[in-house]
């Protein structure tokens, strides 16, 4: 299946504690480049995040950032751990007969003490399980978007093997009559120069002439490379690498093509063979 690299995608959800948003942003890459940005109490989620999204997706730079927007009466529903709260300022009461001047105990460092509000952790747990799911529909959203533009990619790519193929079969054509022409014009040159015509030479001259500009090999390798990259743009798996090899195999059929070129329309149809590849593997950079 042919997927692009490029895509975008969002999920929203609105909690008692706040609204979470999930953006996702992938473009191309050699890899799959995986960045996460979360809040410092979402942190946990970053291994299991990063690891799901190895399962999902072979190749890209993808972005994922998550933003949370707690509402402003998120603290009516904390209470103060009295029990706690005891243990830590005796325990502070203690230190302090150990210092000669001890500092008094700051409020709002025991209020930032783990567990000191109850209630925190398992608000902060559901947060934490609800940015987990919210996480999916927008993987499932960026993976439908790569998949959409990856089939456009699929059918510009098919068009220029169309094109290429159609190439191929006008130069197989044109090959008998451009060397019927070069003969012709190896005979008049030398009717021109009022040299003894020898059958034998010309033949000669003629012979090597084909063997230069044979081009069947060059046309049977470029089918064979078309009906190739049509079995790998049905294949299930990532196939931007194996296509981007591919386009060097079609590119340097082309450049053999111009090499042997011995008149302008097969000089105009290497050059539109290099275009449509061209225009292939610019495509192809897209492709995951």
């Amino acid at each position: 299946m042919v997927n692009s690299m490029t895509a975008f995608a969002r999920s929203e959800l609105s909690t008692d504690q706040g609204n979470l948003a999930w953006e996702m942003r992938s473009v191309n890459h050699r890899y799959l480049e995986v960045t996460l940005r979360l809040p410092e109490a979402f942190r946990e989620l970053e291994g299991p995040l990063r690891e799901r999204l190895r399962k999902q997706l072979a190749r890209g730079k993808v972005e994922c950032t998550l933003r949370f927007n707690p509402v402003s009466n998120d603290a009516r529903d904390l209470s103060l751990n009295q029990p706690l709260v005891t243990q830590l300022v005796k325990a502070a009461e203690q230190l302090g007969d150990h210092l000669a001047n001890p500092a008094q105990i700051n409020p709002l460092e025991l209020l930032a003490w783990p567990g000191v509000l109850s209630g925190q952790e398992s608000d902060q747990a559901a947060l934490v399980k609800s940015a987990r799911e919210l996480f999916e529909p927008a993987l499932v959203e960026l993976k439908d978007h790569r998949a959409r533009e990856g089939a456009e990619l699929k059918q510009l790519i098919e068009e220029r093997l169309v094109s290429i193929s159609d190439r191929t079969a006008i130069l197989r054509e044109m090959m008998p009559t451009l060397l019927s022409a070069h003969r012709q014009k190896l005979i008049d040159r030398f009717a021109e120069a009022k040299l003894e015509l020898d059958s034998t030479r010309v033949e000669q001259e003629i012979v090597m002439l084909a063997q230069k500009i044979d081009v069947a090999e060059e046309l049977d390798r470029l089918d064979t490379h078309v009906a190739e990259t049509r079995r790998v743009l049905g294949s299930k798996d990532a196939i931007g690498r194996r296509l981007d090899f591919l386009m060097q195999e079609f590119n340097r059929e082309a450049n053999t093509l111009g090499s042997k070129a011995i008149d302008t329309r097969s000089t105009q149809a290497a050059v539109d063979l290099k275009v449509f590849i061209e225009q292939m593997r610019e495509q192809i950079q897209n492709i995951e």
